[in-house]
Order: C-alpha cells, then structure tokens, then sequence
C-alpha cells in the first residue's frame, strides 16, 4: 500500500487547469465564429472584429500554456497503460501544435492580405509577411484545413474524456477539475485483474 503522506498529486496545478479551461471556452467560442463567418455574409464583418482580437487571445495563453506546461509536470495517472500515456501525450502535443499554427496562420493570411488587424479601435497587430495575393490564398487554405484539424482533435479529446469518464470510470477528467481535490486514477476493473494475478 502507498503511504499517503508521501503521494503524488493527482490534480494538475492549478495554474494549468486555469489556462485549460479558459481556454476550452474560447477555442470553443472560435470555432463557432469561424462557422458563423462562413454562413453569414451579412455578419461577416462584426463577426470578424469579434474573431481576430479572440484568435490573438488563443495564440497567446497558448504559448503562456506551453511555457506552463513545460514547468509544470502533469499528475501521474495509474489508470493508464504506458501505450495510452504515450497516445495521451501525443494528442496533447498535436493540440498546442494546432492552437499556434491556427492563429499565427490567421495572421500571416491577413497580412499578405493587406487587411488591417485590429485588436482594438485604436491597436492593431503588425504584418508578419508580404502582401502577396498567391500567398494570401495558400494561407487562406491552410487556415480553413487547420480549422477542421483543430475541430477534428478538440473532438478526439473531448470523446476521450468522455470514454475514461463513463466507460473506464478512471476518474481522469477529475486531475482537471476546479472542484474539490479529485481522487487517484485507479479504474476498478483493471484493479480486480491485478488482484486475482498476484
């Protein structure tokens, strides 16, 4: 049995879980923006005042997430396989990857544009590449498939959470939580097989 005074924690730090979840909300916020500019010409350009001040907040709580990451070391979880752990990790990069890449493509797409990048009536964000219209629709392309790789994984993560939490019942979506101290990751029915091997 494990001593409990000497176990590790089984939250992330709270630091982490602030940025996660923040960001969950605008990310979440992004993607049905990017839709609404889509179907709604007649919104477009409110749409968008909303959508290039929001796609700069992402880019920049992704880097501050990154950084936390990188100081931060995430909880143990004894419920996982080292094969899952390695797929965990994995999709966790792809994410980061993705929720750079999408806005720093927005604005280089903008600026090779000529469009100003307003982050408010009086700041605007500098261009980051010429103004080139062969180059502007590339990035425009890259923009809308990096929108649907980042739906497609944001989607991939949320149907695993949901898999650990309801399937497994491992308690993973609990080391994320803002609410009381979550318990350790030990799903039931792997714990029964340990038992009856040993």
């Amino acid at each position: 049995m494990s001593d409990s005074r000497t176990e590790r924690p089984t939250r992330y730090a709270f630091t982490s879980r602030l940025l996660h979840w923040t960001m969950a909300i605008l990310v979440i916020a992004q993607l049905f923006l990017g839709v609404a500019m889509v179907a709604s010409l007649d919104a477009y350009h409110l749409l968008r005042t909303v959508h290039q001040p929001l796609g700069f907040a992402i880019l920049v709580l992704a880097v501050v997430r990154i950084g936390n990451r990188i100081l931060h070391r995430p909880p143990p979880s004894a419920g996982m396989r080292p094969a899952e752990r390695m797929v965990a990790t994995g999709s966790e990069y792809v994410l980061y990857g993705l929720l750079v890449l999408q806005p720093v493509t927005g604005w280089a797409m903008l600026s090779a544009g000529g469009f100003p990048i307003a982050l408010t009536a009086q700041l605007s964000l500098p261009a980051i590449a010429p103004r080139d219209p062969d180059l502007y629709a590339v990035l425009r392309q890259s923009h809308t498939v990096l929108g649907y790789l980042l739906f497609a994984a944001f989607t991939a993560h949320l149907c695993a959470v949901l898999f650990h939490t309801f399937v497994l019942r491992d308690r993973i979506l609990g080391r994320m939580t803002m609410g009381r101290r979550a318990r350790p990751t030990q799903p039931p029915q792997r714990q029964d097989q340990e038992f009856r091997v040993s």
